[in-house]
């Protein structure tokens, strides 16, 4: 009789556990998604108006690497700072900072006429952006518990997709129709339509969202109770609960070189993939538009699947790892049929799938050994120093596509990047990293 009341009781707390899972990503989830769809096309538009920025403001490669890099050094430079603010001002309120003045500073872009233009606009923006993703990464680790947040960061990252899904294909319509309209150029409208919706969203996320728990008025007393609790399990068994703490940290400091590695691949992915398939022969800007979009297709499947693989196994280093091998696999087709669209766009398939998925099954590891003030500047901190690796990336792509007049080989020093990152985290990952998660 006790081992039924026992067994019933426990599957009573597992449903009460799904319904409150359920409960706050309908609260949060949907909203988290489509602000983090616009950070990513904010971030990936500029690939898309490339040619016709390089055109109007006569920019060699370097020079459109150069203001690609500019975007990463002014988000680098604040990123920090701006976590540590937001841990003592509130989520909500931060974030919803962020999406306005990213949002105005983006449209913006409508009045650059000049090289230095271009450069300080770009570094504006990426200052105006910096402390939003890892914001937003430690504001979902302070709701879901560490066994639900790889199916959490598969929803949180389709954006990631979407913004190429749906990105790719209206960037591509805007710069084939809008020449001319309201007395601006085409690619004026590709900034102003992914800038001023952001502006909106901020004021929605001051209204939606709650900074804790303990905030929430949707939630139930009991509910609460349940979630805090195994919140409080999860930050116990984290490794620093300060910053100083975190920098001390082996485990920490080999995650910062390893997102290092994967930004090389995303941005040499996000800054020149429309590039690859323009070079391959095809001029039609539409339908490089929609060409773009499938590997972001493709990629926004493999979230859910890889997420929900990664909750399954608990394994999230050996997940992380195998996501990466067949980015680097992508990046390989990609230079040996550089030439050849069809064979190109199967390529980028793989690429955009491994890319995708690469980098949700990483967020799930820093939860891992930081939590708190912890958590907050240290998830800054590795995405500050991961993102040194968008300034290496479009510069070192764009110097070799001018030196060789082809983007071929900076692809296949990408390929090593990624297998080196692989092999770190299959052979050099500490005990915390590789514990699994039950």
């Amino acid at each position: 009789m006790q081992t039924n009341k026992a067994l019933t009781g426990g599957a009573a707390m597992r449903d009460a556990e799904s319904a409150l899972m359920r409960k706050v990503k309908l609260r949060i989830i949907p909203l988290i998604v489509i602000c983090y769809l616009f950070a990513w096309f904010d971030r990936i538009n500029i690939s898309f108006a490339k040619f016709h920025l390089q055109k109007e403001l006569a920019l060699s490669d370097t020079a459109y690497g150069l203001g690609a890099a500019l975007f990463v050094v002014g988000y680098v430079a604040c990123e920090v700072p701006s976590n540590l603010f937001l841990y003592r001002a509130g989520p909500r309120k931060w974030i919803a900072r962020i999406m306005i003045s990213w949002g105005i500073a983006t449209a913006c872009m409508v009045f650059v006429k000049t090289e230095w233009q271009f450069y300080i606009a770009r570094f504006i923006i990426g200052a105006m952006e910096a402390g939003f993703a890892p914001g937003v990464l430690y504001y979902l680790s302070t709701w879901f518990p560490a066994k639900h947040r790889g199916r959490v960061s598969g929803l949180l990252f389709l954006a990631l997709a979407f913004s190429g899904i749906l990105g790719a294909p209206l960037s591509g319509f805007i710069l084939g129709h809008f020449e001319g309209v309201g007395g601006m150029a085409a690619w004026h409208w590709v900034f102003l339509i992914g800038g001023l919706p952001c502006v909106l969203l901020g004021l929605i996320v001051l209204v939606r969202f709650d900074d804790k728990v303990e905030d929430a008025r949707w939630l139930t007393t009991e509910e609460k109770k349940l979630l805090r609790s195994q919140l409080d399990s999860d930050a116990r068994k984290a490794e620093s609960h300060s910053f100083l703490g975190a920098l001390k940290s082996k485990a920490f400091l080999i995650l910062a070189l390893a997102y290092f590695l994967v930004q090389i691949a995303s941005y040499g992915m996000n800054f020149w993939m429309p590039q690859l398939i323009r070079s391959s022969g095809l001029r039609d800007a539409t339908m490089i538009g929609l060409l773009t979009a499938l590997p972001y297709l493709f990629g926004g499947i493999g979230m859910l699947v890889v997420g929900k693989l990664g909750d399954r196994t608990g394994n999230r280093r050996i997940v992380f790892a195998c996501c990466l091998l067949l980015t680097a696999a992508g990046f390989l087709g990609a230079g040996l049929f550089a030439h050849d669209t069809f064979f190109l766009v199967i390529s980028l398939i793989v690429l955009g799938t491994g890319m995708l998925t690469t980098i949700p099954a990483f967020w799930t590891l820093p939860p891992k050994v930081v939590t708190g003030a912890g958590a907050a500047g240290g998830i800054a901190l590795i995405n500050s120093i991961g993102q040194l690796g968008g300034i290496v990336s479009p510069v070192m792509v764009g110097r070799i596509s001018d030196m060789t007049g082809s983007t071929t080989p900076a692809l296949y020093t990408i390929v090593a990047m990624c297998v080196l990152c692989a092999a770190l985290a299959i052979w050099a990952f500490p005990a915390q990293l590789r514990a699994k998660d039950v």
